[in-house]
């Protein structure tokens, strides 16, 4: 379309019916809106309005051009709300992404952001895929592991998660507690069903406890909490989720080589604006609070 003024005039005079409406809105001259009615119908050689005493109905070609329009309008004012926050103020949508088994540590702190910043939509993706931050799935991305080199990235240090082995006190009472290493064989764990998971603990088990003994294995880290806390098994936590469940008995406390490294990862396209440091400025200071 060679002219989306007109385009624009006859979509807003197809949502509210009548030249005077559309006038208002558009904050142009009545005469304006009959000018690019006419014009486009012209162009298009077809008629997009029954015209009649009480204001413009559309026609079957009209109603076609309101749908087109309406979606255009919605998706221009969907990028002017993400192009918002690439602005000086805090405004528009934020994209987060983390490990869905941080949820009750970082929905608090995006809500509470969001109640700072009312501006704001969030999205907080939680999916297993590694999102693509060159490719603007998301702003910022709290990661889990090894330190992440993916190019064109800014990566800073989180913090560390300590991790223990625990089990429910109804398993302890059917199996009683190995004394050591050696005494995995006779008990059953809850596991990590990827055999390629590079979680230090996962990694750590894989090698200290016999395959047969992981005889409840997901790949949903909620599931295998609840699996430990129903007694299939002993298994991993995290040592903040361990303090907040009742019914668990620590079975060895975190060992150094179990801890998790988290890391905050943004674009470098986006790191400097302003949303973006506002959000990992909150962030971090919230952070300070977790009991880990």
């Amino acid at each position: 379309m060679d002219n989306w003024d007109e385009v624009r005039t006859a979509y807003q005079v197809a949502r509210i019916g009548t030249v005077s409406g559309a006038a208002e809105v558009l904050g142009v001259h009545h005469a304006t809106v009959i000018r690019h009615i006419d014009a486009l119908e012209t162009r298009l050689g077809v008629k997009l309005f029954q015209r009649h005493a009480r204001g413009y109905t559309p026609t079957e070609a009209g109603a076609d051009l309101l749908r087109v329009a309406q979606a255009t309008d919605d998706q221009l004012n969907q990028l002017a709300g993400r192009l918002k926050g690439h602005g000086d103020e805090v405004g528009g949508e934020l994209v987060v992404t983390s490990l869905g088994s941080l949820s009750p540590l970082v929905v608090p702190v995006l809500a509470a952001f969001q109640k700072q910043h009312p501006d704001v939509i969030l999205r907080f993706l939680t999916g297993d895929r590694l999102f693509r931050l060159e490719y603007g799935e998301a702003h910022v991305a709290i990661r889990a592991g090894s330190a992440p080199d993916q190019p064109d990235n800014v990566v800073q240090p989180f913090m560390k998660l300590n991790v223990g082995l625990y089990a429910s006190t109804a398993y302890v009472e059917a199996h009683g507690l190995p004394e050591d290493v050696d005494q995995f064989r006779n008990h059953r764990f809850v596991a990590q069903d990827d055999q390629n998971s590079r979680a230090p603990f996962s990694e750590w088990m894989r090698t200290h406890v016999p395959l047969g003994s992981a005889t409840f294995r997901s790949t949903n880290g909620l599931a295998l909490e609840e699996a430990i806390l129903a007694g299939a098994g002993i298994g991993f936590l995290a040592e903040w989720k361990a303090a907040q469940r009742d019914g668990l008995v620590q079975v060895m406390p975190p060992q150094p080589e179990w801890a998790t490294s988290l890391w905050l990862v943004t674009h470098v396209d986006l790191h400097r604006t302003t949303k973006v440091q506002a959000f990992t400025r909150f962030l971090k200071t919230c952070a300070g609070d977790w009991d880990l």
